[in-house]
This record gives C-alpha cells, structure tokens and sequence, in this order.
C-alpha cells in the first residue's frame, strides 16, 4: 500500500509538471495560468453546487430510513472531486471535472464496491450484525447472547 502511494505521490507531480511545460510552451504562460485559475473557480462553484445536493438527497434518504450508502459514496467523491479541482494541474483538473459527473461517479462507485466487497462490514447499532449472527458460539458455555448492564 505504502509503495503504491509513493508512487502516486512522484507520477502525478511527474505528469503534471510534463503537461504544464507541454501546454504552456504552446499556449503561453498568461493563457496557463488563466486555464488553471478558470478551472479552479469553476470547479469549486461545480462542487459546492453539487456537494449541496449530495447532503440534500442524504438527508433525505435518512429521513426516509435508508442506510444513506449510495449518497455516502457520492458526497466523498465529491469532496474529492473538488480536492483535485482546487490543485493546480491539468491531470488533477480532468479527474475531478469526471468525478463531478453522476455517470461517472456510478461507474467508479462500482467498481470500488467490486474491489472493497467483503472488507467493509456496515453495523447498525442495536442490530446484530450478519457474521455475528452466521457464526455458531465456540463453546457449550458460551450460547452467544450477551448481556449489556
């Protein structure tokens, strides 16, 4: 995991530092930098707008009773949608401005459900869990119940 992250951390940079000197030897300094402040504003406009959304349909969905999971996942992808938008890069800038579309988001939503199925484990408080309730007591003495005083 550590190896992974360290090198995300040095090709990201990497890349962006290679995209800045590309585009900017062809469009010059003064559009870059207008490029990158245009997408910054408006990427942090897109994610407040969106980000308002997300908190509504979660709260609705709790008022209703729903585990509110589906609207979890869409309101940290876009917080981190918005976290790359705000960091200058032109890389960093199509990663969130992709995170922002629904579309998407149900597409990496999936696939992150797909790759972390079976290593998260949600428990409402009150109910038992289900690998509690799978699992068989692990002697004569003790049946399972606890007894909270």
């Amino acid at each position: 995991m550590f190896g992974k992250l360290l090198l995300l951390f040095i090709l990201v940079p990497t890349a962006e530092l290679y995209l800045f000197i590309k585009i900017g030897s062809r469009l010059g300094l003064g559009p870059t930098l207008a490029i990158i402040i245009v997408t910054a504003v408006l990427g942090a406009s897109l994610t407040k707008s969106q980000g308002r959304r997300a908190i509504e349909k979660f709260q609705a969905a709790t008022t209703a009773g729903r585990m509110p999971a589906k609207e979890a996942i869409d309101g940290l992808m876009i917080l981190l949608a918005g976290a790359v938008l705000i960091t200058p890069g032109f890389l960093t800038d199509t990663v969130g401005f992709l995170l922002l579309l629904p579309s998407f988001r149900a597409i990496v939503a999936g696939y992150a459900g797909k790759r972390l199925k079976g290593k998260i484990q949600v428990v409402t408080p009150g109910m038992p869990n289900q690998s509690a309730q799978e699992q068989k007591p692990e002697s004569k003495l003790d049946d399972g119940n606890v007894i909270d005083v």
